[in-house]
């Protein structure tokens, strides 16, 4: 199946699910001008779980960067690099498809100060603060050179990731038009965050530092705006303009255990529509654990 095209959609609800819960993901999602809606829900506490779409398959857009981050820090435990080391920023990357030189283009990317560095050398820490935190994908594209997509992606089905592809850089522009994308599920990246969470992804030091990056997420638009003010957070957002937007988030509420939350979109022409979809259903979860539907967060 292409990652842009998609079956009906279909609901999935574990036998813990709350019937209220479910009915009322249901009809959000059944009010949104979306071709496909995939959510991972699961308390880590309980072990609740609720599920919408979940093995659809989506572009991954920059929700791949979790898998990749995982990998450095895995490296950095095996004592095959430091966060201290460093890398040469440049612009030429290799496409997967031919081996031909491609670029970025700043205009594309969330964040354009890397691109005022060319020649110098970043820390593999920095870029990775700026992969997770701004999206680049200029420091993205500097990290996956340094440990291989394919070693990610192996990791990342090692962790129960089993059907993510995390095949090449962003905007190799060739293997794209060959359909050769970043794909993931719900699922995928919810096992992800459990695994990271659970101090398992990599040693539990690394998982703190993970979780530490993810927490300073500057685009918080979509499971973080669903919640009270000062819940805790960790996420990684993903979205290419009117094709998809996603948010795969560790919420921690102050009164109750964690839970991970996943939503993926795809065809939702306008962010706003996206953003509010992600919203309310992640205040749709959160109400629903703390016995708080119908009162605002």
């Amino acid at each position: 199946m292409s990652p842009l095209t998609f079956p009906l959609l279909l609901l999935v609800v574990q036998a813990s699910d709350s019937g209220s819960l479910r009915s009322r993901v249901a009809a959000r999602i059944a009010q949104a001008p979306a071709r496909a809606v995939g959510v991972y829900y699961r308390d880590l506490t309980t072990g609740d779980s609720l599920t919408v779409g979940s093995a659809v398959r989506f572009h991954a857009a920059s929700t791949m960067k979790v898998p990749v981050m995982i990998q450095l820090f895995r490296d950095r435990d095996a004592g095959l690099l430091s966060l201290d080391d460093s890398i040469t920023v440049t612009n030429t990357f290799r496409s997967i498809v031919d081996s031909s030189p491609y670029q970025l283009d700043v205009t594309d990317d969330s964040d354009s100060t890397l691109y005022k560095r060319l020649g110098q050398r970043a820390s593999i820490r920095e870029l990775i603060e700026l992969m997770e935190t701004v999206s680049s994908n200029l420091a993205t594209n500097l990290l996956i050179a340094r440990v291989g997509a394919r070693r990610a992606n192996a990791t990342a089905h090692s962790l129960g990731a089993d059907s993510i592809l995390v095949l090449r850089g962003v905007e190799d522009g060739k293997a794209y038009r060959a359909g050769l994308n970043n794909t993931t599920t719900a699922r995928d990246l919810g096992m992800l965050l459990a695994g990271v969470a659970n101090g398992t992804a990599a040693s539990p030091a690394s998982c703190r530092d993970m979780l530490a990056t993810l927490s300073r997420q500057q685009f918080n638009e979509g499971i973080p705006a669903g919640l009270p003010a000062g819940t805790q957070v960790y996420h990684k957002t993903g979205w290419i303009e009117q094709v998809v937007y996603h948010d795969a988030a560790l919420v921690e509420p102050t009164s109750r255990g964690r839970y991970v939350l996943v939503v993926l979109t795809a065809g939702i022409p306008k962010n706003d529509d996206a953003y509010a979809l992600v919203r309310d259903l992640s205040r749709l979860v959160f109400e629903t654990r703390s016995g708080r539907i119908g009162k605002s967060p």
